[in-house]
């Protein structure tokens, strides 16, 4: 029973241990049947208990993209965050998000597509938070009109974008929250004091108030560890980067035609030091 209790209580941290304030935010029930209610409004008979949470746990892919998934009143709800920078690329993701969904909510329902008889699903609705400006963002995405100019395809994917209104909901807020944020990063770097600022805003504004007030710590912590993973990978960007560039240096101090100098225009992450070492180097091995 003991073993039971600790594997269960790895289970939870291994899940939490990197996640965003957007997964953290709507895997309270209550949050999420807010949100629920937010685009069902007319569903006056949902409670927590009426919500299944089916989020993918992401094992390996970034973290700072956020998918969300439950099922409501045989309604497959699956909401995914586009960050500041738009891109249509988030239907693929979407599309592979749905069809992953269904593979393990039909596991998890015993029910087997192989089979003759017609399997039950819940109906889908797909949607889009994006967390930057709205600008000239449609109110809704498609597969065909952004990828096959609109042509009559053999799978279609269609999801509403949410952007920042006028609405005190609780989408609006967290959306509010991310612009905050923003605010605060530029004004502060990514540091604990954009942090803990776009805390104090937020509770100021009346924004994530309640759930800000109560996992603050959380929260700090959450926002800490996506700045690590980001500088992390930064880093590792960088470090492919220069190992690519020392790569071509290396080709092109062989072929001999070009002089260092005239190399390091073509290799920048590469320093003048470094190409007259990768020189003698390859200068030895000749």
């Amino acid at each position: 029973m003991q073993d039971d209790t600790k594997q269960t209580e790895e289970a939870k941290a291994k899940r939490t241990a990197k996640n965003s304030v957007f997964l953290d935010l709507f895997q309270d029930k209550s949050y999420l049947l807010k949100l629920y209610k937010t685009l069902h409004p007319e569903d006056t008979d949902a409670t927590e208990d009426s919500l299944t949470d089916v989020t993918i746990t992401n094992v390996l892919t970034d973290n700072l993209y956020n998918d969300l998934g439950f099922i409501a009143n045989n309604k497959l709800m699956i909401l995914v965050e586009a960050q500041s920078t738009w891109t249509v690329n988030i239907l693929v993701r979407i599309l592979l998000y749905l069809a992953q969904s269904y593979h393990e909510y039909f596991q998890r329902t015993c029910q087997d597509y192989y089979k003759s008889r017609k399997v039950k699903m819940p109906k889908p609705e797909l949607y889009v938070i994006f967390t930057g400006n709205k600008g000239r963002k449609p109110d809704k995405i498609s597969l065909s009109r952004e990828f096959f100019e609109g042509a009559d395809i053999d799978i279609e994917v269609k999801a509403k974008v949410i952007c920042e209104s006028a609405t005190d909901d609780i989408i609006n807020q967290y959306i509010i929250f991310c612009k905050v944020f923003n605010e605060q990063t530029r004004k502060h770097g990514m540091t604990r004091k954009a942090v803990t600022e776009t805390i104090r805003i937020c509770r100021d504004r009346n924004v994530l108030r309640e759930y800000l007030a109560r996992r603050e710590k959380e929260v700090v912590t959450i926002m800490m560890s996506l700045f690590d993973e980001e500088q992390i990978m930064k880093s590792f960007i960088r470090s492919e980067r220069h190992d690519a560039d020392r790569e071509t240096a290396e080709r092109m101090i062989k072929m001999g035609k070009l002089s260092l100098d005239e190399i390091a225009l073509c290799v920048p992450s590469l320093s003048s030091d470094e190409l007259r070492e990768l020189e003698a180097e390859v200068m030895q091995l000749a």
